[in-house]
């Protein structure tokens, strides 16, 4: 016969399971536009191809209107926490939507893009283990932070802002 804790032990398990099985069917939306967005800011402002390369396989799973699902995006808990981790990013900055922020707005966004990808702050270290490609090297890295402080000029240079 069972002791009772081996029977309890079972019974939590077994809840345990039942739970899990029952939360696969609680999903959270996709991020995914159905059409590209005219406010992307590789529409609006000249990008070359190397850096809207970057700019696809770094940021825009978290920040912009259409994030590359990996298979571990249909799993619950996963599905959540990646759903919450892309409305945070971008929440922070949109490419999507960049060409519709205001010219001070855009300015300090891409002040911080540079600052952030300069320091290795970004890609999130927890992106980077999923996401090989995203592992950045320092030349890559001038590359999209030069070209953001360009664009962060132009702006500047169109709006007659100073910094």
């Amino acid at each position: 016969m069972s002791s009772p804790a081996v029977k309890l032990l079972k019974r939590i398990l077994l809840g345990l399971a039942l739970v899990f099985v029952a939360i696969q069917f609680v999903r959270p939306a996709r991020n995914v536009a159905t059409a590209p967005s005219t406010n992307d800011i590789t529409a609006r402002y000249p990008t070359p191809p190397a850096v809207k390369q970057l700019l696809a396989i770094a940021c825009y799973d978290c920040h912009s209107n259409t994030t590359r699902y990996p298979w571990y995006a249909n799993v619950q808990p996963m599905a959540w926490w990646l759903a919450t981790h892309v409305d945070d990013g971008k929440r922070h900055l949109n490419f999507s939507e960049f060409a519709a922020y205001a010219p001070k707005k855009a300015v300090v966004k891409l002040e911080d893009l540079a600052d952030e990808v300069n320091e290795g702050e970004m890609p999130l270290a927890s992106y980077r283990i999923a996401h090989a490609d995203a592992r950045l090297t320092p030349e890559q890295r001038k590359l999209l932070a030069d070209w953001a402080d360009a664009v962060r000029e132009r702006i500047l240079a169109e709006n007659g802002l100073t910094e």
